[in-house]
């Protein structure tokens, strides 16, 4: 850094021939130059110190104030948006199932299904199992309190609070939906996939299963690849018509129940088309409401 000291000029008669110095003249005069430089010098050191400050100043703000955009960009770097929490129901045949699977691959959403669960459950032997077990053998249906627990204890765990849940066919009764708003567990949205009953009954009644590699096939949308296949095709015993329609009708009642619990966030999709348009309208739902959940980043630098 460059800096300049302002020296006083000093007025010194010229020497001639004739003149001559005395000593003490000679010293008083260097005296006063000595005493000029010196309040040159300090005034100089002054005003380098007030400027070495003000610099100082100015890179300690700058420095601050880029610290702290950093860290600003930092943060919004590292948040993530809540993950989507959905509730899914259909009716038997509605689709229910081709939807999830394009849902989960879609957006990541941990698919638990209450059926599964209760099938997991006894299969590991847990106490929540156990009860499960000890009233199926007895031929009575499980009780509420035993299969929210099961379901809450799976949605409280670390994957499906990091990727978020896709939550199939439960709750079936106002009263899970209320057990499960008790621990405080609501989606963000709870799709309803609508379709005709007389549709509904035509795909369960063509409806078969493969026992060799547990494939479902449908007589009319999508029958077997091979006679060999068609052979050996059986159907579920429940799959009639008579006993579907039955089937309907407890499923109309619980719906409607639920969705008491649920109006201002349902969404009915009609679900008699092609898979991809009933996909499409899930999908840009989904995709709305995961924008909302999207944190705004800072840009201040």
């Amino acid at each position: 850094m460059a800096y300049s000291l302002s020296m006083a000029v000093l007025s010194v008669p010229k020497p001639t021939t004739t003149q001559t110095y005395s000593s003490n003249s000679t010293t008083k005069s260097i005296a006063n130059f000595s005493s000029t430089l010196s309040s040159s010098s300090n005034i100089s050191r002054v005003s380098l110190s007030s400027d070495l400050t003000r610099r100082s100043s100015s890179v300690s703000v700058l420095r601050n104030k880029s610290s702290s955009s950093a860290v600003s960009i930092v943060a919004a770097a590292k948040s993530k948006p809540e993950p989507l929490r959905i509730m899914i129901s259909g009716a038997p045949a509605s689709g229910k199932g081709t939807q999830c699977e394009l849902i989960t691959k879609k957006y990541g959403l941990v698919h638990i299904a209450a059926g599964d669960l209760l099938r997991a459950e006894v299969a590991a032997g847990s106490e929540n199992g156990k009860r499960a077990k000890e009233c199926m053998e007895k031929g009575q249906l499980v009780p509420d309190e035993i299969v929210v627990m099961m379901v809450k204890e799976r949605l409280f765990r670390p994957d499906s609070q990091e990727n978020g849940w896709l939550l199939d066919g439960y709750p079936r009764s106002l009263s899970q939906a209320m057990a499960l708003e008790d621990f405080g567990i609501r989606p963000d949205l709870f799709i309803l996939l609508d379709v005709p009953e007389e549709i509904l009954v035509e795909r369960v009644v063509g409806r078969r299963l493969d026992p060799v590699t547990g494939k479902i096939y449908h007589l009319k949308y999508a029958p077997p690849e091979t006679d060999e296949i068609a052979a050996r095709l059986t159907q579920r015993f429940d799959d009639t018509e008579e006993k579907v329609k039955l089937r309907l009708g407890t499923h109309h009642q619980n719906v409607e129940a639920v969705l008491a619990a649920y109006e201002d966030i349902t969404m009915k999709v009609k679900g008699d088309g092609p898979k991809e348009e009933v996909f499409a309208k899930i999908d840009s739902a989904l995709s709305e409401l995961e924008q909302k959940k999207i944190s705004p980043v800072s840009t201040n630098v």
